[in-house]
């Protein structure tokens, strides 16, 4: 071949490469500049990647094959410098903001009024979901969700309801011998999730909808993208299985006139506000697929790191088991309850350091709604601010030695704006206190009757969707 064409085919590669580089800068940066140079500010650091994917290679690249999440942040800054903690980019499908300080992810989650929460997957959460709606109507869902789960004595019941299927689990994984704990976690968590969201119990019908929910979880952090083969699309087709069922169970419940509140679907559905208003069957509908959806990710997921760093750590273990062990000796009963966990000090520590290191929700969303000048930078209006929970949560710059297992450190309260597991502001979870209580009682089991290693303790970990290791947590199991 001519050597002039090669150069030539290797020139009008170079220009194409370089014309898709540059033209989400070109598009979305340089009219931006002008308002800009206007007031006086700047766009923060950063490059907004190739049209349409953005910057997605650089961060599938760190998440997904590299496996080193935190560098994803930590080569921005060493390439672009700090911005004040933020930086543009194109993630997701949009223009976007990742900030990853204390004082910035503060900002953003307090200031409902300029940065409304908005994921991509608003369509897998539903439209009237607690996730998906504003203002007014959030304050009102999220007063009756908290009403529904979160009252002293919905979690006392609780409490007790879910202890006699975690007691005979606990056994069942001891008969097995060996098992991986990401997936009896995740069957367990649903198990209780059926039984306490609309009564259901384990057997064929639970298991359908637990493989429906699985579907869901991938999508929610998935490019939008709503075609055959794409996450997203297997995500929505699972969603409307989902919301199908939720719709008949409904319609079932209504004929029976059913006037007890027994599950959570129940207390949706009959709860009224101060005016003696209810909930519509959208929003119930809407609102019972979102938060089975979150509940059962997060608790399983913690569930299952819990189990991996106990037995990464030994000498946590044994002070968990000591403590549970005298306190079961001066309690007896086959159960504890939710004042019983109040003085378990050291459980809940546990609890707390899991928390943390689990990081099941690496990050948020939102959407800003005013445009910002924020120390000299300016965040524009429509654009996507992502928060980074995880780079909070695993950086020195927050928490000493922060990969290390150590419960002690909650000795002490946090820093300010470096905790954020269950988020802040008015959008903090509503079931935070739900999650930590099962996650007590199963430890308060697990220590007082069992042991368990690992059989793979060096195994890799894999961060997307979802942070777990590849081998899913293979134990092996037994009681004490």
């Amino acid at each position: 071949m001519d050597s002039s064409l090669v150069w030539l085919g290797l020139f009008t590669l170079g220009v194409v490469g370089s014309v898709l580089w540059w033209w989400n800068e070109l598009w979305y940066v340089v009219p931006l500049r002008i308002k800009c140079s206007a007031s006086g500010t700047k766009l923060p650091p950063g490059h907004m990647g190739f049209p349409f994917i953005g910057d997605m290679i650089s961060f599938l690249w760190y998440f997904k094959f590299l496996r080193r999440p935190d560098d994803f942040i930590n080569s921005k800054r060493h390439k672009y410098g700090d911005g004040e903690g933020m930086f543009r980019t194109h993630l997701f499908g949009s223009p976007s903001i990742i900030v990853y300080t204390p004082q910035l992810n503060k900002y953003v989650l307090h200031s409902a009024d300029k940065f409304v929460d908005e994921w991509p997957s608003v369509e897998l959460m539903g439209r009237t979901s607690m996730g998906a709606v504003h203002g007014k109507s959030h304050a009102r869902l999220r007063n009756f969700v908290t009403n529904a789960i979160n009252r002293p004595e919905a979690l006392r019941r609780i409490a007790l309801l879910v202890q006699p299927g975690m007691v005979n689990t606990l056994q069942s994984w001891a008969q097995m011998g060996k098992i991986k704990a990401k997936f009896e976690t995740q069957k367990l968590t649903f198990e209780n999730i059926g039984k306490l969201f609309v009564s259901m119990e384990p057997g064929p019908h639970l298991h359908s909808l637990d493989k429906l929910f699985q579907g869901i979880l991938p999508g929610m952090r998935a490019y939008p993208i709503n075609l055959p083969g794409f996450p997203y699309h297997h995500a929505f087709q699972c969603r409307k299985k989902l919301e199908d069922f939720f719709w008949m169970e409904l319609d079932k419940r209504k004929n029976k006139r059913r006037v007890e509140k027994t599950d959570l679907m129940d207390g949706l559905m009959q709860i009224e506000d101060d005016e003696g208003n209810r909930l519509s069957d959208r929003e119930v509908v809407d609102n019972i697929v979102s938060l089975v959806a979150g509940g059962y990710v997060s608790t399983a997921l913690v569930s299952m790191w819990a189990i991996y760093l106990l037995a990464k750590n030994p000498n946590v273990l044994r002070k968990l088991r000591e403590e549970n062990m005298a306190f079961k000796e001066k309690s007896p009963g086959d159960f504890i309850t939710t004042e019983d966990i109040s003085n378990l000090k050291y459980t809940k520590k546990v609890v707390e350091e899991a928390l943390r290191m689990a990081n099941v929700a690496a990050f948020t969303f939102r959407k800003v709604d005013k445009e910002i000048d924020y120390k000299g930078y300016k965040i524009p209006k429509g654009w996507k601010v992502i928060v980074l929970f995880r780079y909070i949560h695993t950086s020195a710059e927050n928490f000493e030695d922060p990969m290390y297992f150590n419960p002690d450190r909650w000795n002490e309260p946090a820093k300010p704006g470096t905790y954020l597991v269950f988020g802040s502001g008015p959008r903090l979870c509503p079931g935070n206190t739900l999650a930590r209580i099962q996650l007590a009682l199963l430890l308060h089991h697990l220590s007082i009757g069992y042991k368990w290693e690992l059989l793979n303790p060096n195994e890799d970990i894999i961060y997307l969707s979802h942070p777990a290791p590849g081998d899913g947590v293979e134990i092996k199991f037994s009681k004490l």
